[in-house]
């Protein structure tokens, strides 16, 4: 099935059109079947537990946390729980769904978290698809302060000093004080008539908030006013429909140094002066997962599930691999001399650095795998849509 089916989000669109995604007119695309491989590394799961009911098949960008040696991890359903990063032992609990059903959550079914897990600044920030946004004590769960945003939160909060935003599904970054919640800016723009169903996190560097938006551009937005310092296209939407005309940057800017890399779907990998926008080199990808950074590489998993290594100097391809085409993929991440990926029957894949070459896989469990592999030192952590975390390791 074409993957704007399985991840567009349509504005104002009429049922009838919506149906056509299953409808038999649609070419189903073939998903890549798992082959043999020569495998040379065998990785282990050293510890795993449960969270909740995880997130079902719903859309989610919930992904563990790491910070002050405590696991963060929370459920589509309201369920947030720290361990302890060396034992797994669970140290605190909270039910958010529970603590609000009689005020924000009580016209809603639950918290519906999709958004988080961020850790900063000793809070931990979560929100949902109802635009409830709040924060935790990171030592002991107790809620600090919660508010309800201007629209749906499907991505990460991004901290930068005094200041935590979201990025919502209504096409604003809007801005809240860290220590009590109260709203201090809203960043707005204009969402085109279709988009894809998720939205990217901001980057903060050096005083500036730098954000993907939904009509194929990133924008610096100044932490201190809210106001624009650059806006630059990634890739300039063409075509004669809406469909072709998507190109949502939803993934987080990725900063190294001087430079900042974004990916579009439908459209452009660009890396761009950091402190004009300028761009340095594009060339055509088409994808809405994170970037991943590997050396002199840039990691990208294609809206089809192809992976591909992009010299960050000048955009030229270092390898690529499409043996797991359409697998779902979740985004890649760089661990040790490995790359590694999950996909939607739950297996991790190892591929070399250097070749792209898949030497080992282990299966998580069956849900499936959806979010970006959490790297820690010599650590994966994965959550599956099931609710299991686990924490896996080489030999």
């Amino acid at each position: 099935m074409k993957s704007w089916c399985k991840t567009l989000l349509a504005c104002g669109l009429s049922i009838g059109l919506l149906s056509a995604c299953s409808s038999s007119d649609v070419e189903e695309e073939v998903v890549s079947e798992l082959t043999e491989i020569e495998a040379t590394v065998f990785p282990e799961i050293s510890w795993s537990t449960q969270v909740g009911e995880g997130v079902g098949d719903y859309y989610s960008n919930l992904r563990p946390a790491v910070r002050y040696d405590k696991l963060y991890v929370a459920d589509r359903f309201g369920e947030i729980s720290a361990f302890d990063e060396a034992t797994g032992d669970k140290l605190w609990s909270k039910d958010i769904s529970s603590a609000f059903k009689d005020n924000l959550l009580a016209k809603n079914k639950g918290a519906r978290l999709a958004a988080g897990v961020t850790v900063a600044r000793d809070k931990v920030f979560i929100g949902g698809e109802s635009g409830l946004f709040g924060a935790l004590d990171a030592e002991t769960g107790d809620t600090k302060w919660h508010v309800m945003a201007g629209g749906e939160l499907l991505s990460a909060p991004t901290v930068g000093d005094d200041v935590v935003v979201v990025n919502t599904g209504s096409g604003n970054l809007e801005a809240f004080n860290i220590e009590d919640g109260e709203k201090l800016w809203t960043y707005e723009t204009k969402l085109p008539t279709l988009t894809l169903r998720g939205t990217g996190s901001a980057s903060f560097e050096a005083g500036g908030f730098f954000v993907g938006t939904a009509d194929g551009k990133v924008a610096v937005v100044i932490k201190d006013n809210g106001q624009a310092a650059w806006e630059q296209a990634v890739y300039t939407p063409k075509g004669g429909n809406e469909f072709t005309r998507m190109a949502d940057v939803d993934m987080q800017p990725l900063i190294i140094g001087e430079n900042l890399f974004a990916v579009s779907y439908n459209g452009n990998l660009v890396s761009m002066e950091l402190r004009s926008g300028r761009v340095v080199w594009s060339r055509k990808y088409s994808s809405f997962n994170e970037l991943a950074l590997s050396g002199l590489n840039l990691i990208l998993v294609d809206d089809h599930s192809r992976i591909y290594a992009v010299d960050r100097r000048n955009g030229l391809e270092s390898w690529s691999n499409s043996e797991l085409t359409n697998r779902g993929l979740t985004a890649a991440a760089a661990y040790k001399d490995y790359i590694v990926v999950g996909d939607f029957e739950g297996y991790l894949h190892f591929l070399e650095r250097s070749t792209g070459k898949i030497v080992g896989r282990i299966q998580v469990d069956s849900s499936g795998l959806y979010s970006q592999p959490l790297v820690v030192n010599d650590r994966i952590y994965i959550q599956t849509r099931g609710g299991k975390v686990v924490r896996i390791t080489l030999p």
